[in-house]
C-alpha cells in the first residue's frame, strides 16, 4: 500500500491525499473480503485470446451471452483458454466504447450471471473504458443538471486555448459545445467524439470512482484488464496530452491496485501508436502493464505478404525489447477496430504506407483518417477483413488459405500471448451492407451473425469459413502442445532473404524451435540444412542443400539432436 499513497503523492502534486488514500484503502479491502476466482499466477504456450463482441450471435428469445456461451462450449472451447469480450455495457455509440454505465450488462447480452455462467467456461478479459463516458451516461447528467458532486468530473476548456500541439487520433473537433441545466455553455474535452466525454483525472474523485469500476471489474470476474485509449488520459496545456508522466503514473497506480487486491490479474494498455511509446508502458519492466498491445504486428505483416518483402518485419522483429517474466506482448493480427498505420511510421516509409493504402482501397478496403497538426489529413486506420486486407478479389479460396494462415503462423509463434479475433477465427469476408447500416467504416469487421447462420456455414464441407476454422485450430493446437511457445521464451531473427521471416526460438536447456515463413507466391530456397521435426504434422524432413519453401509455406521446425550431443 505505501507505493499507491506515493503515487498518489505524485499524481496529485503533494496535496494532502490522506482522504483520498484511506478510500482506496477500504475500496481495495471490500475486495480482498470476496472470493474471487483464483487467477492464473503465470502465463504459457497454452494462453490464446479470443477477440468478440457478446452479442456476435444470437438467436430468438435468448441473451446474446448464452448464445455466445453455447457457440464457444461447442467450437471454441478447447482453442482459447481467454475471452476477451468487448464492451458489454449499456452504451450510446461506437459499438460499446461510449459507457452509459461502466456496473451493468447491456439488457440485449444479459446480466452479470451470463457473464458468471461463462467464467465457468473459460477466463475472461473486460474492457475499461477510462478515459471517457458516454454522454447519455449519469454522471454526465448529472454535471448538465449542476450536481455539485460531479463538479470537475470533465475537462472544461476556454475555446480560445491554443491546444493545436494536441494529439488528435481523429479528423474530429477536440471540443464540444454543451449548455448546462441554468443555461450556461461548456466546451468540454472530447479526444474522440461529441458523444464520449473525457474524464478529468486531475479531480482525485474521478480517480477513485474509477479505481472503484476497476476493483468492481475484479470482483465481477476479470482476470485480464485492458486500459482503452489510455494514453491520452492526463491533459496539461501546452503539450501533446498523450503518454504524460502522470498517464503512466495512473497506469503504475492501477496495477499497483489490482496486485494488491486480487495478484494474478494481468492490466494490457491499449496504445495504437509508434512502437517505441508502446512499449513505454511497459515502464521498467515491473511497475507498469503487464502487457502492451503488440500494434506494429498487424500492419507490418500485412506490408510483407502484399509486397512479398520481409525486409522491415525482419529489422523491426530483430529490434524487439526482450521482456522479463512479469512482461510480454499482446499479440494481434485483427481486431474489432482497423489496422492502424501510426505504429508502423518510422518503420515504413510514409510512401510506402500510402502506396499501400491505395491498393487496398483498390480491393474494397476504407480508411479512416487522422488531422495533422498543420491541418492536412492522412490515413490513420485501414478498415477491412484481415482475410480480404491480404488478398485480391479475384483470388481462389486456396490463395486466400494460405495467406491467411501464413498470417498466422507469425501471429502464433512470435514471443507473447497471441490474440485471434473472432471475424479472423470465421474466416470472415468485408461487411459492407453493415458500414451501409451504421455509416461507420469500422462495422467493415463486425458483422453480428445468426447461430444457426454461422454453424450452417462451419458445416458446409467447401465453403470458405470451414477451411479457415479447420486450418487455423490445426496449428492454434500445435502451439498450444509446444513449450518453446511460451510467450518469454527467447527469440533469436534469422536472417534467410528479403523473402523469408524467420526467428529460432530457444530455451535454457538449449533446445530450440526454427519458424520459416515464406513472404512470398513463388518457391524459395533457404539457406537451411539438417534434419527436423515439422511439429505441425510430425513428419522428419532432411534437407542437405538448401531448404525450398513452395508459394506461402510456413515450417515450424524442431531440430533433430544427434545421440551424444
Amino acid at each position: 500500500m505505501k507505493k499507491i499513497k506515493e503515487r498518489l503523492s505524485f499524481i496529485y502534486n503533494n496535496q494532502d491525499i490522506e482522504g483520498l488514500f484511506t478510500e482506496i484503502e477500504k475500496r481495495i479491502a471490500k475486495t480482498k473480503a470476496k472470493s474471487l476466482k483464483p487467477r492464473k499466477q503465470n502465463w504459457d504456450q497454452e494462453d490464446l485470446v479470443l477477440i468478440t463482441y457478446g452479442d456476435q450471435f444470437y438467436e430468438d428469445d435468448y441473451p446474446t451471452l448464452e448464445t455466445f456461451k453455447k457457440f464457444f462450449d461447442h467450437y471454441l472451447s478447447d482453442k482459447f483458454d481467454m475471452v476477451h469480450l468487448l464492451p458489454f455495457y449499456p452504451y450510446s455509440s461506437d459499438d460499446g466504447f461510449s459507457v452509459i454505465d461502466y456496473k451493468k450488462v447491456n439488457p440485449v447480452l444479459g446480466n452479470w450471471d451470463e457473464i458468471e455462467k461463462l467464467s465457468k467456461s473459460t477466463r475472461i478479459m473486460f474492457d475499461d473504458v477510462c478515459n471517457h463516458i458516454s454522454a447519455e451516461s449519469d454522471w454526465f447528467q448529472e454535471y448538465l443538471k449542476g450536481n455539485p458532486e460531479y463538479d470537475g468530473f470533465f475537462v472544461e476548456m476556454d475555446p480560445s486555448a491554443d491546444l493545436s500541439v494536441v494529439t488528435r487520433p481523429r479528423a474530429l473537433p477536440l471540443l464540444t459545445k454543451f449548455t448546462l441545466a441554468n443555461g450556461e455553455e461548456k466546451h468540454i474535452w472530447t479526444t474522440f467524439s461529441e458523444d464520449q466525454i473525457d474524464l478529468n483525472f486531475s479531480n482525485p474523485q474521478v480517480l477513485f470512482r474509477m479505481i472503484d469500476v476497476l476493483l468492481f471489474y475484479l470482483e465481477q470476474g476479470a482476470e485480464y484488464i485492458r486500459l482503452d485509449a489510455i494514453g491520452f488520459m492526463w491533459k496539461e496545456i501546452g503539450t501533446s496530452c498523450i503518454h504524460l508522466e502522470k498517464t503512466h503514473e495512473i497506469v503504475k497506480l492501477f496495477r499497483d491496485v489490482v496486485e494488491e487486491a486480487a495478484k494474478g490479474t494481468v492490466i494490457i494498455t491499449e496504445t495504437n501508436v509508434p512502437h517505441k511509446d508502446n512499449v513505454s508502458y511497459f515502464g521498467n519492466g515491473k511497475d507498469e502493464a503487464h502487457m502492451v498491445y503488440q500494434f506494429p504486428l498487424p500492419p507490418l505483416v500485412l506490408y510483407s505478404i502484399h509486397n512479398g518483402n520481409g525486409r522491415a518485419l525482419t529489422k523491426w522483429a530483430d529490434e524487439l525489447p526482450p521482456t522479463g517474466i512479469d512482461t510480454t506482448f499482446f499479440n494481434f493480427l485483427a481486431s474489432h477496430d482497423g489496422i492502424g498505420l501510426n505504429p508502423i511510421r518510422g518503420i515504413i516509409s510514409e510512401d510506402e504506407i500510402l502506396e499501400m493504402v491505395e491498393d487496398l482501397i483498390k480491393e474494397g478496403a476504407l480508411v479512416n483518417y487522422k488531422k495533422n497538426p498543420d491541418g492536412s489529413e492522412s490515413p490513420y486506420e485501414i478498415n477491412v477483413t484481415y482475410l480480404d486486407a491480404l488478398n485480391k478479389k479475384s483470388d481462389e479460396d486456396e490463395i486466400r488459405v494460405k495467406r491467411f494462415l501464413l498470417a498466422h503462423s507469425i501471429l502464433l509463434t512470435l514471443p507473447g500471448v497471441p490474440a485471434v479475433y473472432i471475424q479472423s477465427m470465421l474466416g470472415s469476408r468485408n461487411d459492407y451492407e453493415g458500414v451501409s447500416k451504421t455509416g461507420m467504416n469500422r462495422s467493415i469487421n463486425r458483422k453480428k451473425y445468426s447461430i444457426n447462420e454461422i454453424e450452417t456455414e462451419l458445416m458446409s464441407t467447401d465453403s470458405l469459413r470451414r477451411k479457415i476454422f479447420t486450418e487455423l485450430t490445426t496449428i492454434i493446437q500445435t502451439r498450444k502442445n509446444e513449450s518453446l511457445f511460451h510467450p518469454n521464451t527467447a527469440m533469436e531473427v534469422m536472417d534467410l532473404g528479403d523473402k523469408v521471416f524467420a526467428f529460432k526460438r530457444m530455451n535454457s536447456r538449449d533446445d530450440s524451435l526454427i519458424v520459416i515463413n515464406n513472404l512470398t507466391n513463388e518457391t524459395v530456397t533457404c539457406d537451411l540444412t539438417g534434419s527436423f521435426i515439422n511439429i505441425n504434422t510430425g513428419e522428419k524432413i532432411s534437407f542437405v542443400e538448401d531448404m525450398p519453401l513452395n508459394p506461402y509455406q510456413f515450417l515450424w521446425l524442431k531440430p533433430i539432436k544427434q545421440e551424444g550431443k
